[in-house]
């Protein structure tokens, strides 16, 4: 799956369930756009999970090889977030095709300049860092409704344009999914019903230069 969905929870909670839309307390609505927005919670806290609802052995047992710590994580992560500076200087893989490939030597009006290796490869090289778009991760709280709590959400760099003259920006071209279990309650107050369900959260991976 990629960007054309934020969430599955109605998918699955119908599936799991079979409740009825009026039951839903959480609809997501289908997006192309990453990522996923705040979402709307009932304040009520009857529809928090209990303390013997957050057991951590019976949580990671039931999200089984889904739990992946490089991108979620239980208690508050104590990590720096990267900055967008240190992801545009780390460059990975080899040179794109369309830079490598422009001709330097011919101008708009039909004559051919001298362009040296050396300036060739170090304007080149400065082109390829300016128009990079990295992904910038930073942790965000999902709320006590979500386990783990904890997810390293991707976001495109956005602080300047990327093309050159300007115009252009880094938009998210790939998103990952990744299986998150999710508190959901069915009917009202004391003759509600609530468990744990799993849910996928997708997760830009990937930024191009784009209109």
């Amino acid at each position: 799956m990629g960007l054309s969905q934020t969430l599955l929870f109605y998918v699955l909670v119908c599936v799991h369930l079979g409740v009825s839309q009026h039951y839903l307390r959480l609809r997501p609505s289908p997006s192309d756009h990453l990522p996923v927005p705040d979402l709307k919670e009932d304040p009520d806290p009857e529809y928090d999970p209990r303390e013997q609802d957050l057991a951590e052995r019976t949580l990671r047992k039931k999200l089984g090889s889904n739990f992946d710590p490089n991108f979620m994580s239980i208690s508050s992560p104590m990590l720096v977030n990267l900055s967008a500076s240190d992801n545009q200087v780390k460059l990975q893989g080899p040179m794109p095709n369309e830079i490598k490939k422009l001709d330097l030597t011919e101008t708009p009006y039909g004559k051919r300049v001298k362009v040296g290796k050396k300036a060739r490869r170090k304007f080149l090289q400065w082109l390829w860092t300016y128009t990079h778009c990295p992904v910038v991760y930073t942790w965000k709280d999902l709320g006590v409704r979500f386990w783990p709590r904890y997810i390293k959400e991707g976001n495109c760099f956005s602080e300047r344009s990327c093309s050159f003259p300007e115009g252009m920006s880094c938009k998210p071209v790939k998103s990952i999914n990744k299986i998150f279990l999710r508190w959901y309650c069915q009917g009202f107050l004391r003759q509600k019903y609530c468990t744990w369900i799993q849910v996928q959260y997708p997760i830009i991976s990937e930024c191009k230069c784009s209109c």
